[in-house]
């Protein structure tokens, strides 16, 4: 199936591994020029340059970079024509009280407000263009809290919801909308959060590892590829009329119907 994405413009954040970068490869495989940042130099060059793309040097919770980054992006590939907002989740506390508020407010900059500043700089273009794709990587526990990860569960659906809102305003200029979920994925991401609840609790990773995919309907943990197609659809000229929605790539995890 052709996506219509050749020659697309596509930024991706928080794309030097994990999800991020299975999302990037997606979208280059699919024709786009995609544009990968991310905290880490080497990474974030390195996976661009495995992909074929161009790396960025960028991080989410730097509220004076976006600017910069933007400027950069369209300088040397074109405008932003299709932007996925990904970056690392903030770290988990059994005590959900535990938390300092310098790590409040980090979550509420790096899940909410530096997306918000992007979309201020890209997403006009798109409706005078026509056209347009933004889709944020959230978090099954924006649907259904998990215990340990309560500043991604205070955060992640606020953006929801302000995806939500801005979803309606645009989608008479051709411009979706739309959030993704990933459950358990094979991360670096979830290997550290194992190893931190298994430290927690007294048992091995591996007991950590075997009681999740006992949690999961399909067994197992999800594969970033997986998560990457998902977003390529999404992203794509095929899912022209699919907005204001939100997600879940997770096995069967989420149990709520909504």
């Amino acid at each position: 199936m052709d996506l219509g994405l050749q020659g697309r413009v596509a930024l991706v954040t928080g794309a030097s591994r994990g999800i991020g970068r299975a999302i990037a490869q997606a979208l280059a495989a699919e024709g786009a020029r995609v544009a990968l940042a991310a905290r880490s130099p080497d990474g974030v060059r390195d996976a661009a340059a495995a992909i074929g793309g161009r790396g960025y040097v960028f991080d989410t919770a730097d509220l004076e970079a976006v600017e910069p980054l933007v400027d950069a992006v369209e300088a040397d590939l074109g405008p932003v024509d299709v932007y996925v907002a990904n970056t690392g989740g903030p770290p988990r506390a059994d005590d959900p009280l535990a938390f300092t508020v310098e790590q409040w407010e980090a979550a509420h900059r790096t899940l909410v407000v530096s997306p918000m500043l992007v979309l201020r700089r890209v997403l006009p273009g798109m409706r005078e263009r026509g056209w347009g794709r933004v889709l944020a990587v959230s978090s099954s526990v924006a649907r259904e809290p998990l215990a340990g990860l309560q500043l991604s569960t205070a955060h992640r659906p606020g953006l929801l919801a302000a995806f939500k809102h801005l979803a309606r305003e645009v989608a008479a200029d051709g411009v979706t909308v739309n959030n993704v979920l990933p459950g358990y994925t094979r991360t670096e991401r979830v290997d550290q959060l194992n190893t931190s609840r298994a430290s927690s609790e007294g048992v091995s990773v591996e007991e950590i590892q075997k009681r999740i995919e006992g949690q999961i309907p399909m067994r197992r943990l999800g594969e970033p590829r997986e998560f990457g197609a998902m977003v390529a659809f999404l992203a794509s000229e095929r899912a022209s009329y699919i907005t204001a929605q939100s997600i879940p790539v997770d096995g069967g995890w989420i149990r709520s119907l909504l």
